[in-house]
């Protein structure tokens, strides 16, 4: 595997229409203590997981099912962080660190998120190589829209004076919403893990698990087609690669982004973000830009700048 040595800095851009892309325990969309809507980190997390699943790839910290014993006979419940770790690795965690950090690294999650690993006999933490930040919805005009549902069962509840009717329930979405979430990746995270004993083959981050973040930032809302999420997508991807030793750093780009509409199309604009870019772009190895051109447009000029359709990968 190749070792991955330039650090990237990026935006990715999510578009909800008709669905809640991130919901709090009360069903409505997850929002600030002043009202503003936004998403977490780990709602965008969990679908890029989600892909990474479906594609094969060995992912740790995601929900799996059990059969286990209860009163009344077996019950499906989640399983626990070990019994995740047998059922991907066949063998129960081991005591000697080294092991049980292979099998870690080995996981394409852990790679790109790091790890919270604590167990009996283990306990372990690693800060991701690739670190994301909360996705705030920039589009002023977003409505919250309450749906009613008919059950096709009744109340069960023999107490409930609508016993003998079928029950009603609630969908909550927002009509339109746009999360702008900011990422940085910086492979020095995993520096101190290289030439460990009995870690002698380990390189640090790799040019594949950035492959695969890069995929899961560009289709992980897109794929994620549940209930709730149906009608979130990837609207963008921004990817600014540092050369290999820059000593460039910028802050969350997130706040320099605005969203608003033109007749019937949706325009990110990114122009703030122009002036801090041209200031380090002697320390800029390349700038990725993907795009659904048929619904958006991103408006952003820079030296360099090379534009895709997020869709069919072709160059713009």
């Amino acid at each position: 595997m190749a070792k991955m040595k330039q650090r990237v800095i990026g935006l990715i851009g999510i578009v909800s229409r008709m669905a809640n892309w991130n919901a709090d325990f009360t069903g409505l969309p997850k929002t600030t203590s002043d009202g503003n809507i936004f998403g977490s980190d780990k709602a965008l997390k969990y679908s890029i997981k989600r892909l990474w699943e479906w594609n094969g790839e060995k992912v740790l910290y995601i929900r799996s099912y059990k059969l286990g014993k209860g009163k009344e006979g077996e019950k499906l419940q989640p399983r626990d962080l070990q019994e995740r770790y047998q059922q991907l690795f066949g063998e129960s965690v081991s005591k000697d660190s080294t092991i049980v950090l292979k099998r870690l690294f080995s996981c394409v999650d852990v790679m790109n998120f790091g790890a919270t690993f604590a167990v009996e006999g283990q306990n372990i933490g690693l800060t991701g190589a690739v670190q994301i930040g909360q996705g705030f919805n920039k589009y002023d005009e977003t409505n919250v829209e309450v749906q009613d549902i008919l059950s096709p069962f009744r109340n069960s509840n023999e107490k409930s004076q609508e016993k003998d009717a079928t029950s009603i329930g609630k969908k909550i979405m927002v009509d339109e919403a746009h999360y702008i979430y900011p990422f940085t990746v910086n492979p020095n995270h995993y520096e101190n893990y290289i030439g460990l004993p009995g870690l002698d083959e380990f390189q640090g981050y790799t040019q594949e698990a950035y492959a695969a973040f890069k995929e899961g930032a560009l289709l992980g809302a897109t794929a994620l087609q549940t209930n709730s999420k149906s009608g979130s997508e990837n609207a963008f991807s921004l990817f600014i690669v540092l050369k290999e030793n820059a000593l460039a750093y910028l802050p969350n780009l997130d706040p320099y982004v605005t969203v608003y509409k033109n007749e019937n199309k949706t325009i990110y604009d990114l122009s703030a973000i122009a002036p801090m870019v041209a200031g380090i772009q002697e320390q800029v190895e390349q700038i990725e830009l993907y795009i659904n051109p048929y619904a958006a447009e991103v408006r952003l000029e820079l030296d360099g700048l090379k534009r895709y359709n997020i869709i069919t990968r072709a160059a713009l």
